[in-house]
């Protein structure tokens, strides 16, 4: 499952990352790592932006994150 296909205030916990579209990079992706998104962290995603899309407000840990559509989409999830 998808970051982005988690309900809003839902928490889960990342279980990995991965390119979800050609706008994603490797430097991308080790960006997200260096944020947090490792697996086994606690992740919520707290809500989204305007019209349901973005950015999506998701806490990672203690911090709060604001995330694109695309990246969001790279964060793989599993629920609690």
């Amino acid at each position: 499952m998808r970051l982005t296909d988690l309900p809003n205030g839902t928490q889960a916990t990342v279980t990995g990352t991965h390119a979800g579209s050609s706008d994603i990079d490797a430097v991308s992706l080790h960006r997200l790592g260096e944020l947090g998104f490792i697996p086994g962290e606690p992740v919520q995603l707290l809500r989204r932006g305007p019209g349901g899309r973005e950015p999506l407000a998701v806490l990672i840990g203690e911090t709060l994150f604001a995330l694109r559509w695309v990246e969001a989409q790279c964060i793989e999830v599993s629920t609690l």
